[in-house]
């Protein structure tokens, strides 16, 4: 194994997007992370549709959870509790994202497990937070949308009606911000020797996530209700004679890129569109009158032209297209891999590319309990115990591979 966290250890106690993301960025960076299930796994294994025969696996989970090993057990169980003692003692990082108090039942919450393990960077992620009207929801990303403001930000411009974004943005967003806090504590730790409690709520995430333009006209406190919401123009979705295509149009070289460009050097001067602060003022009056310029080629000949003109541009791809574009084939951004009982998947390479820690090649999400066995062993279980606790289901090992 490889990577700038070879060495860390991670107990993953997540399920669902949010944390087990998190966790497998970390694995991503070589982290050793031990995904602890139940006896029936990961609900994400069974949703959407799965990928094998066996039931095991979903797209969803398989990238959410490569390069992870796996231990199935009843944590609610006395002898369960007591394997997961054993491993926190020589853990560094303890992931969880179940509701507030959950763990604290299982006698697993961070104060009591932080007084006996001062290390320990015990990591919370949860919906709203664990105080507010809205602790005790049950939140999933439609529900953090809603109350963060995206879905508002996605509105229909004529009539208002607020719109969700098509992907879990709130799940995948505060899974970034977790693994960057869980790195920031481990460095923290090498100069204290004291461990943390991180607690990430996926509405704080997301609140951080749109504020810097998203919520400009409520930056200045006392004037709001004077700055224009730079949000209701139009995208910039441009469609050709035989697609869509994206421009950009922020500097003043780039609009007269752009004018030249179209063949409409009359527009450069034009004092609606002559300067940044004009251009946004009148955005939604220049995007349509782009996007009406743009209809009657075809958008080879449109990209070309722009980007000659040094104009930010680009197709819009369909997804379909992403796995053959030229520049995502070219840059190796997608890797093959072999996952158990499922064949040859594809995943996206970590983005973070490490010069001096070179990461290892990307390894598969593991079966359920796929390690159970090879950890009981390292904690010192011998076969027969093993057996046991299997046999009282206690502990799960996966079934024979179809």
């Amino acid at each position: 194994m490889s990577g700038p966290l070879t060495g860390v250890k991670v107990l993953d106690f997540t399920g669902v997007v949010s944390g087990p993301l998190s966790t497998m960025f970390l694995a991503d960076q070589g982290a050793d992370v031990l995904k602890v299930e139940p006896l029936g796994g990961d609900i994400t294994r069974r949703s959407r549709q799965p990928i094998d025969e066996a039931g095991e696996f979903s797209a969803l989970f398989v990238s959410s959870n490569r390069g992870k090993r796996s231990i199935s057990l009843d944590a609610k169980s006395e002898a369960g509790r007591k394997i997961l003692l054993r491993l926190i003692e020589d853990t560094d990082v303890l992931v969880q994202n179940f509701r507030p108090g959950a763990m604290e039942r299982l006698d697993l919450g961070a104060d009591q497990l932080r007084s006996r393990f001062p290390r320990l960077i015990y990591v919370s992620i949860n919906g709203v937070g664990e105080d507010g009207p809205y602790a005790s929801k049950r939140v999933y990303d439609p529900i953090v949308q809603a109350l963060s403001g995206i879905a508002d930000i996605q509105a229909e411009p004529v009539t208002g009606r607020p719109r969700m974004i098509r992907t879990i943005v709130a799940d995948k967003t505060s899974a970034i911000f977790t693994a960057q806090a869980i790195s920031a504590a481990l460095y923290a730790r090498e100069k204290t020797g004291l461990g943390d409690h991180i607690k990430v709520a996926m509405l704080d995430a997301m609140l951080s996530y749109l504020w810097p333009e998203g919520m400009m006209q409520y930056t200045v406190v006392g004037k709001e209700a004077t700055t224009a919401d730079p949000n209701l123009r139009p995208d910039q979705v441009f469609e050709t004679a035989d697609g869509y295509i994206t421009a950009g149009t922020i500097s003043n070289l780039e609009w007269k890129g752009f004018c030249d460009a179209v063949e409409r050097p009359d527009l450069i001067d034009d004092p609606r569109f002559s300067t940044p602060s004009a251009r946004t003022a009148n955005g939604t009056e220049r995007i349509n009158l782009m996007g009406a310029l743009l209809k009657d080629r075809s958008s080879e000949e449109w990209l070309n032209r722009l980007d000659a003109a040094d104009v930010p541009c680009a197709p819009i791809l369909r997804r379909k297209d992403i796995v053959g574009n030229a520049h995502i084939v070219a840059r190796n951004l997608l890797a093959e891999l072999d996952q158990p009982t499922v064949g040859l998947v594809r995943q996206p390479q970590p983005a973070a590319r490490f010069q001096q820690n070179l990461l290892a090649p990307l390894r598969p999400a593991p079966r359920i309990g796929g390690d159970t066995q090879a950890v009981l062993r390292q904690l010192g279980f011998t076969d027969a115990d093993i057996e046991r606790l299997i046999a009282e289901k206690v502990v799960r090992a996966p079934r024979r591979s179809v």
